[in-house]
């Protein structure tokens, strides 16, 4: 047996030594290296996971439960380490939240807010992964043109469910219970 690091773990290794104003991430062992998001993008994120809130069964908002959402996770899928914008995982399969860096549970949902210097990452090999991984839905928003594309994870494919443009008040998928008011993720 070689005590020669894998290409993943000296990607990893590089990862952690990455000054804080960027975000990391491994894909099939390549370490990509993005920008922190602009202002309008961690806002459209924000606002998206304070509509969201009363899915998750810590909110003190009366709503259907059952989810538990985690802004910017670290995911450790497999031998890739990315990190999706929001991420919820149904309460069923995280009975707990765990206490690490990374979680290694796929979620099953998660959005992407596209930003110019990260859409072609995470709308190409990003995608890929959590169709890989088996995440069921993904939500892909777009401050700029202010879209919202809703995908279903349908026979290992991504289906595109609906994209939604504008001050549009929408019922998506996994959430159509309560409505996702785009306009006020684009306001500034």
């Amino acid at each position: 047996m070689s005590d020669k690091p894998t290409r993943r773990e000296l990607a990893y290794e590089a990862l952690e030594r990455l000054p804080p104003n960027v975000v990391g991430e491994i894909i099939d062992g390549e370490l990509y290296v993005s920008p922190r998001p602009r202002m309008i993008h961690g806002r459209a994120a924000f606002l998206l996971g304070d509509q969201l809130m009363p899915f998750d069964n810590q909110s003190e908002r009366k709503g259907p439960g059952g989810w538990i959402f985690v802004p910017e996770p670290e995911l450790h899928l497999g031998e890739d380490v990315l990190v999706p914008d929001l991420a919820g995982w149904r309460r069923e399969r995280m009975l707990e939240l765990p206490d690490v860096v990374g979680v290694e549970l796929a979620p099953d949902w998660l959005c992407e807010v596209l930003s110019p210097s990260t859409e072609k990452l995470d709308r190409a090999r990003k995608m890929a992964v959590y169709a890989r991984e088996g995440v069921k839905h993904l939500w892909l928003a777009d401050p700029r043109p202010q879209t919202l594309e809703v995908y279903r994870l349908e026979g290992g494919k991504w289906l595109l469910l609906g994209t939604h443009t504008g001050d549009l008040t929408v019922h998506a998928e996994p959430f159509e219970a309560l409505p996702v008011k785009l306009g006020s993720l684009w306001r500034r």
